[in-house]
């Protein structure tokens, strides 16, 4: 992964993650992950990044549906992505927090997360970037369809 992808990358978390917690201080209070009650009252929402933007357009409930697809998503990773870049029509960007931390395994690589940034791409393959638990930057390609995902969030508006 280049270092200018990198930085790419590390803008639009900050961004998606910044922009929350200065303008309403959403997470504050709502870990993400199961509440000391067992359930996901304080899973945070999902965000819906736009690119062009720059900014966070659009936050959703993050309920058990999005969380059985992020779980058909992570379940079908079939490797890492040789190489990405949000340059060529990648137009939003998913932050889905998730209620159990999630295990990928793809080869030799075991990674545990608790967040994955969906990114969709006109006329390209979506692709997952995920944080292992030390915070090191993983991105995979996999097979699952993202459209009910999609029609769910509804951004963009007329999918490919």
């Amino acid at each position: 992964m280049t270092s200018k992808l990198m930085k790419k990358i590390v803008v639009l978390i900050a961004a998606m993650i910044m922009i929350p917690l200065i303008s309403c201080n959403v997470f504050a209070a709502a870990p993400t992950g199961e509440s000391s009650t067992g359930n996901n009252d304080a899973l945070g929402p999902v965000q819906v990044f736009d690119v062009s933007a720059g900014k966070v357009v659009k936050t959703i409930p993050n309920d058990k549906k999005i969380q059985r697809m992020a779980a058909k998503w992570t379940n079908s990773v079939s490797g890492l992505s040789p190489q990405a870049t949000t340059d060529h029509g990648c137009t939003y960007v998913y932050r889905i927090p998730l209620a159990k931390p999630a295990q990928i395994s793809t080869g030799e690589i075991n990674v545990t997360t608790t967040n994955l940034f969906l990114f969709y791409c006109k006329d390209k393959s979506p692709f997952l970037l995920v944080f292992d638990l030390q915070n090191k930057p993983y991105l995979f390609l996999f097979k699952e369809n993202i459209k009910p995902f999609i029609k769910k969030v509804g951004l963009p508006e007329n999918p490919n």
